[in-house]
């Protein structure tokens, strides 16, 4: 019998909360995934269900009160300290962020700021860095021109497209994606999530893809997990998922998708029935 591969990225038991008027406030309560390696996992709810914070945890930008995370089989630390162990943390799992203009130096070309990532994490100086920069904004379709230029004076697209070379430049093994393509026009959002399907044909990396939207997750991801509330409803792959929804948050997100016949006033009255069930229950 052929042994399981160790799963590119393990999360087991995570909370986190914060400080409430009265009582602290549960933004992830108890989540835990497997994501296999090459896999995409799309992490998907609406705002106030944890997804977010779960990125930010992926990352070391937030501290889990429970819980822990493993890459390819090693944890990561919660606190790190010192140069060489955020450098790993950084090289084992990366973030795109919504918004790449606020995450890219103003005052830098695109082509400086991938340079610079390369430069901290040791990459040889001289031609051969330079072909690497290249390389890596060729990876998502990005040339000379491109390089050159400062942030502002790209799109949009151009502009995420810059993210994620500057994230792939350390080679991570998880691409988390918070959001990556919302603010992006739809036709934008093809070609970005395009791209992100052949990088990770290409590469082998694993991708989390957090997203509101299902038809994005559709697009690019094999499984998703479905947070309301901080607690994970729904774990299925994307095609069961969407054909036959076990969890009425799941059916109601999917209901909520403009159509011929939506009706807005029966999918609020759905939504008041399941946050007063949900009280219940709590």
């Amino acid at each position: 019998m052929t042994a399981e591969p160790t799963p590119l990225l393990q999360v087991s038991g995570l909370r986190k909360t914060y400080p409430g008027d009265r009582t602290p406030v549960v933004a992830v309560d108890d989540l835990s995934f497997a994501l296999r390696p090459g896999g995409a996992l799309g992490i998907v709810g609406e705002s106030g269900s944890g997804k977010t914070t779960t990125a930010r945890m992926l990352v070391g930008l937030e501290r889990p009160d429970h819980g822990e995370i493993l890459v390819q089989g090693t944890p990561l630390a919660a606190r790190t300290r010192g140069r060489a162990a955020r450098l790993a943390r950084a090289k084992a799992v990366q973030i795109v962020f919504q918004d790449p203009y606020l995450s890219l130096d103003a005052r830098l070309s695109i082509g400086e700021t991938v340079d610079g990532v390369l430069r901290l994490h040791g990459a040889p100086s001289g031609a051969a860095r330079a072909d690497r920069v290249r390389e890596l904004l060729a990876q998502v379709g990005l040339g000379d021109r491109e390089a050159a230029a400062l942030p502002r004076q790209l799109s949009g697209g151009q502009r995420q497209r810059a993210a994620i070379a500057r994230a792939l430049a350390v080679e991570p093994a998880v691409l988390v994606l918070d959001e990556a393509v919302s603010a992006l026009d739809v036709s934008v959002q093809a070609q970005v999530l395009n791209l992100l399907s052949d990088i990770r044909r290409d590469t082998g990396i694993g991708l989390v893809f957090v997203s509101h939207d299902l038809a994005v997750v559709r697009y690019v991801c094999d499984e998703a997990l479905v947070m309301y509330r901080g607690r994970t409803v729904e774990h299925q792959p994307v095609a069961d998922l969407l054909a036959a929804p076990r969890h009425p948050y799941t059916r109601l997100l999917l209901a909520s998708v403009p159509r011929p016949g939506w009706n807005p006033e029966a999918i609020g009255e759905q939504r008041r029935e399941l946050a007063a069930a949900d009280a219940l229950v709590r």
